[in-house]
């Protein structure tokens, strides 16, 4: 059985010209405002379209480039990246944590985001893999040696493969579920919702609810329901110039104060604050 990591990813590995030119980010220096910023290594890929992304490199200094398809930006622990959403994409991030190796693929229509296929499956080991990204790591010195490069990052999305085939094998019927569910929640996010609704729409309890959400995904139900609107609210304060409350509403807070709190839990910053950095951002690039 295909997963949809190996629908995503065996033609950049089967087309010996699959990868194209492998970037590499530092972490010599803090993110900016709004970058992303992981304490795992991760590997961030473009399959279709273009994209334009901006980094630190390893001596410091900030890169702006478009990215194609097949391209890839090598992300080290701490370090960041900063995609802009000009044009149609379809992108894919793979993280390397210590424990789990995650993906998660992303659409952008040009005008809203599609959230894609994503995952995670237990890693087989520290080890496994750390020597590939150590040498990633080594050879952001030397980015102009891309034979090496291209070797390294087909070999870690081999290593991705195979972790998450042998997860095929072994996946039960509540990981599918989890998935179903999952899906459920990030189209119905604006609605009103509570663990005992969503629970009654697929014929389980709501505390088998909570042990699914906790088993299969390692996060609470709650937990990743707010973090489905929070990142639709993200979307409307980019694009939109709509008042807090409108934007708590549409994105499935009908209470804005508690909006609010979580947006700042979640950010660091008000509704209000992350839209004028996001915008000033835009008009210093």
């Amino acid at each position: 059985m295909k997963t949809p990591l190996h629908t995503a990813l065996t033609p950049l590995l089967e087309n010996p010209n699959g990868i194209g030119r492998v970037n590499f980010a530092g972490n010599q220096h803090p993110a900016p405002a709004l970058a992303y910023d992981v304490n795992f290594p991760r590997l961030e890929l473009v399959l279709s379209g273009q994209q334009e992304m901006e980094w630190g490199d390893s001596q410091g200094h900030h890169q702006v480039q478009t990215m194609s398809a097949g391209d890839v930006l090598f992300v080290p622990s701490h370090g960041w990246n900063n995609p802009r959403w000009h044009s149609p994409v379809t992108t894919l991030s793979i993280l390397f944590g210590k424990q789990q190796l995650g993906f998660s693929q992303l659409h952008w229509t040009g005008e809203v985001f599609l959230a894609g296929e994503k995952g995670n499956v237990a890693r087989r080991g520290a080890r496994v893999g750390a020597f590939m990204l150590q040498a990633l790591n080594e050879l952001a010195w030397h980015p102009q040696d891309q034979l090496t490069a291209h070797f390294l990052v087909k070999g870690l999305l081999s290593h991705a493969l195979n972790l998450f085939g042998s997860s095929v094998l072994t996946s039960s019927r509540s990981q599918t579920l989890f998935t179903v569910i999952r899906e459920y929640l990030e189209e119905h996010y604006h609605q009103s919702l509570t663990r005992e609704s969503v629970a009654s729409v697929f014929y389980i309890s709501p505390n088998y609810l909570s042990h699914l959400f906790q088993k299969s995904g390692g996060i609470g139900f709650n937990e990743y329901l707010n973090h489905v609107r929070l990142e639709q609210a993200k979307n409307l304060l980019q694009r939109y110039d709509m008042k807090v409350k409108e934007v708590a509403h549409a994105s499935g807070f009908p209470d804005s104060n508690y909006f609010c709190r979580q947006f700042r839990k979640s950010t660091e910053r008000s509704p209000s604050e992350y839209r004028s950095q996001y915008r000033s951002q835009l008009t210093e690039n």
